[in-house]
């Protein structure tokens, strides 16, 4: 049974980052394909306004807290969520649950060649872990065919696609049930991470809860997003129980 809360009407799951991981190996065994997103607040702002990915966040199997400010928010709420899972570090959970094992990954997104390089980094990284397919975010519709005819082919068991929000879950929801794969996680970014192009903030940022404030001062060009932030905060306060 799923213990929920909601944060200006986006679902959470109240888990752990272990449950979590837990989670997603149970839909391993599973016959039918499963959604799992990250939403952070910027996604949760998004939603406001955003009718479509309200829904499919709402159907999702799986839908776990990137950013400390859901997880602040979810204190007016009966249910709170225990702590951050970020999508980055859940991702990096599973390869170390998976390597050595029958499951297999496909990465799907970012900028040309990021995808090749994550994968290259984390099969060294995760001895044993099998990547099975790579393909870049970039597509027309004839391309995006035959993506979809190679994922198929290759049957992941885990599909990772970054695209970015809300395009990564409308992507999914649109074609979950044609790519023949157990489970697929949005992951916005998070290949340029694995690749090395990307820095993960200091532990020290991530303990205080400002990986944020880390990403505004290192990507200053972050900041018409970063504006979300502060609005979220008023937008949760207002509506508080």
């Amino acid at each position: 049974m799923r213990r929920l809360t909601t944060v200006l009407g986006v679902p959470f799951d109240a888990v752990t980052m272990d449950e979590a991981v837990a989670s997603i190996k149970q839909f391993l065994r599973q016959e039918h394909a499963h959604m799992v997103f990250t939403p952070n607040p910027e996604i949760v702002m998004e939603a406001q306004k955003d009718e479509e990915l309200l829904r499919i966040l709402c159907g999702a199997d799986l839908v776990v807290p990137d950013g400390v400010g859901v997880v602040w928010a979810s204190r007016y709420s009966e249910v709170r969520l225990r702590e951050r899972v970020a999508g980055y570090d859940l991702t990096q959970n599973l390869f170390r649950e998976l390597a050595e094992t029958d499951e297999t990954v496909y990465f799907f997104g970012g900028a040309p060649g990021i995808a090749d390089t994550a994968a290259n980094m984390m099969m060294k990284r995760y001895e044993g872990l099998n990547i099975v397919g790579v393909h870049d975010g970039f597509f027309d519709k004839e391309q995006e065919g035959h993506i979809l005819a190679d994922i198929r082919a290759k049957a992941p068991s885990l599909l990772l696609v970054g695209l970015g929000a809300p395009r990564q879950e409308k992507w999914i929801y649109e074609h979950l049930t044609e790519m023949n794969t157990k489970v697929a996680i949005g992951v916005g970014g998070s290949f340029d991470v694995m690749a090395g192009n990307i820095k993960r903030a200091p532990r020290v940022f991530q303990k205080l809860g400002l990986e944020w404030f880390y990403r505004l001062i290192t990507q200053p060009t972050r900041w018409r997003r970063m504006m979300r932030l502060p609005r979220f905060v008023i937008v949760v306060l207002k509506n508080r129980k």
